[in-house]
């Protein structure tokens, strides 16, 4: 009875949600001009996660991505929402509907954060002629230190025919030396240093002799990371003049919100769990819990073992999902 009524109301609520559109900027820059001085910006992140459906017949099928965010007005509480990329039909619309709830003026800047991945970075456009599309910091400097990792597993050349006496050149400290002069470009913003470091790194291990396992899983991760880099040249802003100005630069407060609606809405909760229209559905249907921090209950510090369930969670089974694709 319970679960029918949630999603009563969030088809209700979902069909109060308006048409996709390509684009909702209907203002020009005259009208926008005219307009009152609006608030500071909102900031907005979004962040992904892969949940696994319930009726899965194995660990590496029925997986489907769930797309996270929180917008953080300048006055007020904060907003979470949430939805399968590859099921909801109206993402641009629910992130307007979203900004719109927080006051959102068609002059009013809004700063985007996301993690800069082709299923994502291309969601929050044109929806705010002021806005400022930016690549997250974490997940940006994260493919760095995976790759530094990486390097340090190479094994050392061994030693050349006509000079068996003299030790050879140790690839994996200078690897990791350009790697750190490459985290430094992005920090400054100089993605055309960047750029120059990253080809010569890959010419480096391209042409170094021999050629381990290591060096070739490298290569490959390095080889993505220059079409990461390039494909998001024009989100790379000067990470440090933002941070000593107090600017966000990272999609770090956004993680709540990714535990919010995808761990306790859909891992946790049996109405939720498993269905690539949960998150849409929990988030329509329970506005209250999807902001900023819920209030504690009593019984958050009741061991586990002794919290009594509610009679009506006892009784209800999980619905049955079929995997989309």
């Amino acid at each position: 009875m319970v679960r029918r009524a949630v999603h009563a109301v969030a088809d209700r609520l979902e069909g109060e949600l308006g048409e996709e559109r390509p684009s909702f900027i209907d203002t020009c820059q005259r009208e926008r001009e005219e307009l009152p001085r609006p608030d500071l910006p909102i900031i907005v992140g979004l962040d992904g996660g892969y949940v696994h459906s319930s009726q899965q017949r194995s660990r590496a099928d029925g997986w489907f991505e769930v797309i996270a965010g929180k917008a953080i007005p300048a006055c007020g509480r904060a907003s979470c929402f949430g939805y399968a990329q590859t099921y909801d039909t109206k993402p641009r619309r629910r992130l307007f509907e979203v900004l719109r709830s927080q006051g959102m003026q068609a002059n009013q800047q809004v700063t985007f954060l996301t993690d800069g991945g082709e299923d994502i970075r291309d969601i929050p456009c044109y929806l705010n002629a002021q806005a400022e599309h930016l690549l997250d910091w974490f997940h940006l400097t994260m493919r760095i230190t995976v790759m530094a990792g990486m390097a340090k597993g190479l094994p050392p050349p061994p030693p050349g025919p006509e000079s068996p006496d003299e030790s050879p050149a140790d690839l994996a400290n200078e690897i990791g030396r350009r790697l750190q002069r490459l985290k430094w470009f992005c920090w400054h913003g100089n993605v055309f240093r960047a750029l120059q470091t990253v080809d010569d790194l890959i010419f480096d291990l391209d042409t170094a002799e021999p050629v381990p396992i290591e060096q070739v899983r490298l290569l490959k991760a390095m080889r993505e990371f220059d079409a990461y880099l390039r494909a998001n040249v024009g989100r790379i802003p000067n990470y440090g003049e933002r941070y000593r100005a107090g600017e966000a630069i990272s999609t770090a407060f956004t993680e709540s919100a990714v535990n919010q609606v995808i761990s306790k809405r859909m891992v946790k909760n049996s109405r939720c769990a498993g269905h690539p229209a949960a998150p849409t559905y929990c988030c329509r249907s329970a506005p209250a819990s999807s902001t900023t921090s819920s209030p504690t209950t009593s019984t958050a510090g009741t061991p586990a073992s002794t919290r009594r369930r509610p009679p009506w969670r006892s009784r209800l089974s999980l619905p049955h999902f079929v995997p989309l694709s």
